[in-house]
Formats: structure tokens, sequence, C-alpha cells
């Protein structure tokens, strides 16, 4: 005897499943999906009643997925995954790559790195719709895993489990130091340089900030005990504090690119090792989009300094405190 499980359940279905627990209600969800809030709601009580199981539990608020509605919702994503690599294998097959790409840099990257490739890849992939946000690092990881972005540029290694690193490319950090130290220094400082003055640093939550306490072995705690402190997330609000304040700040080797010769006077080499930080693109494991991000990774490192490419890798600075 057999028996044959007849599934009427559809990919939109799942979609709207997974967009809720992205997004934790379902209005929001609704939202994303450009549906009223009725029509999102009916769709996943009628693939609930199709499959026969509970995946939500409406007695919380807001509401919470069943364990078995947890399972279903891994499922769902693995087919929804499977179905955007069918058609990015058909999208493929043509001639001409098209299709969107959602991608995320961190603001310390954002700002110096985009104006280099943008206006080049444009113009190499008129049919790609690319779609670039700044977020912070934590936050490109999560959306990365919750299928929003398809693709983060920013500084690693990270260790993170479920994203796949690639590096594209190393680039120098360097001290930009008030007009009086920098006159007092050649072209290159030491860490203790750095220490004995002021030092302006990023607010929490941006990994350049613990990139610059690794790259000075300076404690979080040590920072926090100093008898002034300010902190923001601006690289181009730091360096305006050391011309006005004094003091020094940590800055990435891309923001040379936008410098009046007046600025580049400020920049210094760090110690003789002259550190660098790894940028990467990373991506979901088995991500889709595979061909679309290889575009974009040519046109970057195509559109990168040649001192920049030519950066020796072993010196990275890691962006976690150790």
């Amino acid at each position: 005897m057999y028996f044959c499980i007849c599934m009427n359940y559809t990919i939109q279905q799942l979609q709207y499943l997974i967009a809720l627990h992205q997004h934790g209600s379902f209005s929001k969800a609704a939202e994303h999906c450009h549906v009223t809030q009725p029509t999102l709601s009916i769709q996943i009580k009628k693939l609930e009643s199709d499959l026969g199981i509970e995946l939500l539990d409406r007695s919380k608020h807001p509401v919470r997925f069943t364990e078995l509605g947890m399972s279903v919702l891994a499922k769902a994503r693995e087919a929804v995954g499977e179905l955007r690599e069918l058609n990015e294998l058909i999208t493929s097959s043509h001639d001409e790559l098209s299709g969107e790409l959602r991608v995320g840099i961190i603001p310390t990257l954002a700002p110096y790195l985009v104006p280099h490739f943008l206006g080049a890849f444009l113009e190499a992939y008129p049919s790609i719709h690319l779609r670039i946000t700044e977020f912070k690092t934590e936050e490109i990881i999560e959306r990365l895993k919750s299928e929003r972005l398809d693709v983060g540029v920013l500084a690693t290694p990270l260790h993170e489990p479920g994203v796949s690193e690639q590096p594209l490319f190393y680039e120098q950090l360097l001290c930009y130091m008030s007009p009086g130290l920098a006159r007092a220094h050649g072209n290159t400082v030491d860490i203790s340089d750095i220490l004995d003055e002021r030092l302006w640093v990023l607010s929490e939550g941006n990994c350049f900030r613990n990139q610059t306490f690794n790259l000075c072995s300076l404690r979080q705690t040590d920072f926090a005990q100093q008898n002034f402190n300010y902190e923001s997330g601006s690289l181009e609000a730091l360096m305006r504090l050391v011309e006005l304040e004094g003091g020094s700040t940590i800055i990435p080797e891309l923001a040379l690119a936008s410098m009046s010769e007046a600025k580049l006077d400020h920049v210094k080499f760090i110690g003789q090792t002259r550190p660098v930080r790894e940028v990467s693109t990373v991506t979901r494991k088995k991500g889709p989009k595979t061909k679309l991000i290889e575009a974009l990774r040519g046109q970057i490192l195509e559109a990168l300094p040649k001192e920049i490419r030519n950066n020796d890798a072993t010196r990275k600075v890691e962006i976690y405190m150790n």
C-alpha cells in the first residue's frame, strides 16, 4: 500500500512565513511583501491548514513560532534559496548579467570605497539593480543570515559561523595627527607617540574602533578611565577634532584619496610594520547571485589604487578585542 501526501502550499506562502520571522509582526511583514496584512495572515493560516500543523503561537504578543514552526521555517528558507539559485542559473545563461544585488558596506569603508567603483560598475552592468546601504558589521551579518542582504563588504576576519569570507584587499591603517604633532614627527610615528597624546576613536559598535585598540594594545577599560572621552561614528568628525583640539586618530588608507594637500601633511605611517586591515566580501554559505557578486568584486579590484592592491596581507590587525 502506498500513501501520497499532496502539498498544496506555494513558494509565496513560504516567503510570507520567512518575512514574518524576519520582521516580527504581520504588519511589517505585509509591508515588506507589498501585500495587505489580512492577505498575509490568511495565506499563513492556509499554509498551516494545508500542512495540518500550527506554525505560530498566536497567544503570545508579539506572535512567536512554535518549535515545529521553526523547523518548517528552516526548510522554507532552503526551498526559497534553491528557487533563487535556479533563477540565477537561468539568468546567468544569458549574455548580460541582470537582477538585483543588495550590498551592505561598513561606514568606515563606504564613503571612501564606493566613489572608486560605482560609476564604472553602473556603466559595465546597466541591467544590474545595485542597492548599497551602510550598516555596522553586526547588522550586515544579521541581514545576510536573514537573507535581507546578498553580500557585505567589511573588515575581516570575522570568525562568524554560517558565512563565507573572501578577501578583496588590504589597506594600511594610518595616523592622522594635529598640525603641531605632525610637524614634530617625520613620515612615521610609533604607537608610543600616538598614546602620549589624546587619541580620538569611533563609538562602540564600529569594528574600526576595536582595530584601533588592538593596534595600540589599548584596553577598553584603560581608554574609559581617561579624564575626557569623545566618541563619534564619523571618521571625518574625528579628523576635524584632531585639527582643532589636538591629539590623533587612526584612519584607513582609502581616506587619502579625498584629502587636500594640507590634510595629507597630517598623515603618518605607523611604525615599521605599517599595519593593514583586511577587507572582504562576505556572503551566506551557498548563497545565490555568485556571478553578480563576482562582477562587483571585479569592479572594486579594478578601481583600487595600485598601492592598496600591493599591500602585504601578513600585517593585518584583528577586529575582535584580544
